[in-house]
């Protein structure tokens, strides 16, 4: 192994040279007032890390949930405001970043000329769908709403060859629906009928805001729920899609053209300006055939309304407001429980940042991260990694034909810390204040057109999927990295004032969950060069699927409201992600420790005391009823507590630490234990 720095944060050395006695004050590095220590860490190690702060926080009126990336992020918006206010502010040259930020925001913030506009911005759509007279004119109309980020019965973009990772390729997969996924479709029980019958009732009213009368309105939304109906039944589930084999099949246009005999492809890719191509990625053939039969068996009329629906839906947070209010009800208030809209100045600066995030984020990164965190974040991913590899070394239960292969991938693991190195710029964007909603369109249309452009060109693995003020951090399976924006490289996750102990916790636990997703059900089937291929010998993919179904059985019984239970194969990768990459933190936390001495006790708690209380505080969090129902349908993360209490709880580490018992919750009878 390589030799490295586990020293890590310099601030160490400070705090241990205060520290002569066995008992220090961590200070603003670790906030113990959080804790509520009447309960026993073995018992529910979260409410014991976070139970006082979750008795006394309430969730702000105009979010669904609340907690330490909330904040966070409230506060990188604060600092966003005052970059985008002085931006709008400015005289700068145009097509300069200042001049794009500044109107795009200044046009956001002007609500009164959004209300004077109401939904004119979409009128030219709604004159072009309402020419279809032909099967050829549907497919004009979705590539046209295509090219304008509208989405409608399908996605398609340009994207890795996940099987030749280094090549862009076309890819086609299911979509054009509403709800969050298939299953909000397809399921039977109470909440989900309810589910159908308020969306029924909000695509309603939409149409009423388009002038519809009330009966034709309702017959409309109806038509809009059937034809979404059929999308879901032939769509593959959330979990089903998270088999990278269910999202790949490269197969020639013409091959294409006979799973699709009713849609031409030839035609839709010369509408949307797609380089000539032979091959394309159907991602689920069975979707469309589907597609292909309601394209003869559903009546024109019904399609065109479907579209005008789509449209309408899709564009409704940048129109006047009682478009926004109508859509707010709908997805915010009732599906997500939140109770009132954000203050106008945040929703715009969010729209900065998803719209105009590089440039945007060139401002942020001046004010917020240093060159010094940059290359602390390098130390300690090195230091993650040395460890992984060691783990990998260490498994008993790896053949070594497996173990050479994985350790070549995790060599070529690349990393992206903080903020793009290269810039791809907005030339031939034009923004300005006249119109809020025609600036979204046109930043649509110009991120779409340069993701077609990339089609039969080598991947730019430069590329950032996120923008740096991003409270977030990711791996790709196609480019074999990890990414960790500045944005989420802030206290508490990233803190000069703690000691190693609360940042191997905190931060080294997510590095370590990137790194782990790699390996994970989803990531491990990518080798090292971020192809989709089996780099595993059969009898070892064999061991590896009996211990994730270990996790698979323990998350599937954590029920979070009565009947409702986390969907053990939807957070598979996650949890993993979790438990391996906070087992491979603490790794490197101990390994930190070697030749040293020990670090004193802080606020009465021992170093690894500390490193699991960092885990614990950063995922601090409430959930509205509603949007915890949400997360556990939608998403494939945990809920903050089962992110907490579910790995530590196949630690025997973390019982080490805090004397657990064998019989305590925190304590699994058969721990689960992969990496």
């Amino acid at each position: 192994m390589p030799k490295l720095n586990f020293r890590f944060m310099t601030v160490m050395t400070v705090l241990l040279s205060v520290c002569a006695g066995a008992f220090a004050q961590q200070g603003k590095g670790f906030d113990t007032s959080r804790m509520d220590t009447s309960v026993e860490a073995c018992t529910d190690f979260f409410q014991y890390a976070n139970g006082t702060w979750l008795k006394a926080t309430e969730i702000p009126a105009s979010q669904s949930r609340w907690g330490t990336f909330n904040i966070l992020g409230d506060n990188n918006n604060d600092i966003l405001k005052n970059i985008l206010e002085t931006a709008s502010k400015s005289q700068a040259a145009p097509g300069s970043d200042a001049q794009l930020i500044g109107d795009f925001y200044a046009s956001c913030m002007d609500e009164a000329a959004i209300e004077k506009a109401g939904v004119k911005p979409l009128e030219s759509y709604f004159k072009q769908i309402n020419k279809i007279k032909s099967v050829e004119d549907l497919q004009r109309r979705v590539a046209s709403m295509h090219n304008s980020g509208l989405p409608a019965l399908f996605s398609f973009g340009g994207g890795a060859d996940l099987k030749n990772s280094t090549m862009v390729i076309v890819n086609a997969g299911q979509g054009g629906l509403s709800l969050p996924n298939r299953n909000y479709y397809i399921e039977t029980d109470q909440k989900s009928v309810e589910i159908r019958q308020k969306f029924v009732e909000y695509a309603t009213n939409m149409f009423k805001l388009l002038g519809d009368k009330p009966a034709v309105a309702a017959a409309n939304a109806q038509t809009v729920m059937d034809i979404q109906m059929r999308l879901a039944k032939a769509s593959l589930s959330p979990v089903e899609l998270r088999n990278p084999d269910n999202r790949y099949n490269k197969i020639s246009l013409t091959a294409a053209q006979e799973v699709t005999p009713n849609w031409k492809w030839t035609t839709y890719m010369t509408e949307r300006g797609v380089p000539p191509v032979s091959e394309i990625n159907l991602g689920q053939p069975g979707f469309f055939k589907e597609v292909n039969a309601m394209l003869s068996e559903v009546p024109l009329q019904n399609w065109k309304t479907y579209l005008r629906f789509m449209t309408v839906n899709a564009a409704a947070s940048s129109l006047s407001k009682r478009f926004v209010d109508e859509n707010f009800n709908f997805y915010s208030r009732y599906l997500s429980g939140t109770k009132e809209q954000q203050p106008r100045w945040k929703v715009c600066v969010q729209a900065v940042d998803n719209n105009l995030g590089e440039a945007l984020g060139q401002e942020y990164v001046k004010k917020t991260f240093s060159p010094q965190a940059k290359a602390r974040m390098n130390e300690l991913i090195d230091n993650l990694l040395a460890a992984m590899k060691d783990r990998v070394n260490s498994l008993e239960w790896m053949s070594d034909a497996t173990k050479k292969q994985a350790q070549a991938k995790l060599s070529t693991f690349k990393r992206k810390i903080g903020y793009p190195d290269v810039l791809r710029g907005y030339q031939g964007l034009a923004v300005n204040r006249k119109s809020y909603s025609t600036n979204v369109l046109r930043s649509d249309q110009f991120r779409i057109r340069r993701n077609l452009a990339d089609i039969s060109n080598p991947v730019d693995r430069t590329r950032w999927n996120f923008t740096a003020p991003t409270v977030n951090a990711s791996y790709s399976g196609v480019n074999n990295d990890i990414t960790f924006p500045a944005g989420i490289l802030q206290p508490p996750f990233f803190n000069f004032e703690a000691d190693d102990a609360i940042n191997y916790g905190a931060i080294g636990g997510v590095i370590g969950h990137e790194i782990s997703h790699g390996f994970d059900d989803s990531g491990s089937r990518f080798d090292a060069e971020g192809n989709l291929k089996m780099w595993w010998t059969a009898e070892d993919r064999q061991k590896f699927e009996e211990r994730a179904a270990c996790v698979v059985k323990q998350f599937g019984e954590y029920e979070v409201q009565p009947g409702l239970f986390i969907d053990g194969k939807l957070t598979l990768g996650e949890n993993i992600g979790d438990f391996a990459g906070l087992t491979v933190a603490y790794d490197a936390f101990m390994k930190s420790l070697e030749g040293k001495p020990r670090p004193a006790n802080v606020d009465g708690f021992t170093p690894e005391q500390r490193f699991f209380l960092g885990w614990a505080q950063v995922w601090a969090g409430k959930y509205t009823p509603e949007a915890e129902r949400q997360q556990v349908k939608s998403n494939t993360h945990s809920l903050p507590r089962w992110r907490v209490n579910g790995p530590l709880s196949n630690m025997p580490q973390f019982a080490k630490a805090f004397g657990c018992r064998q019989n305590q919750p925190m304590v699994r009878e058969a721990y689960c234990k992969i990496w």
